[in-house]
């Protein structure tokens, strides 16, 4: 048996945060969330807003790590296919 134990986030994804009536973000918290999550070497690969958590300080918290590649020591990667949500995959 294998589970993956995660903190509590109250309030939901940011794609609930977004698209409900009760919340909404300034353009500073637009740019802490966008900003939180660039300072480690990982291609998330499927980054979505309902793959961005956020605890009830506003805090992004990225989840959806089943696509997510490691970049080791700055090494580019070369993926052979496409992956990711269609509607949120690069050009």
């Amino acid at each position: 048996f294998k589970a993956l134990v995660l903190q509590y986030m109250l309030l939901g994804s940011l794609e609930v945060c977004l698209h409900s009536c009760g919340h909404h973000l300034n353009l500073f918290q637009r740019l802490d969330i966008m900003i939180d999550g660039c300072w480690e070497t990982i291609v998330h690969c499927n980054l979505k807003p309902s793959n961005v958590l956020l605890d009830e300080n506003m805090t992004a918290h990225v989840g959806g790590f089943g696509f997510a590649k490691m970049l080791v020591g700055y090494k580019s990667l070369t993926l052979t296919c496409t992956l990711g949500t269609t509607g949120y995959i690069a050009p």
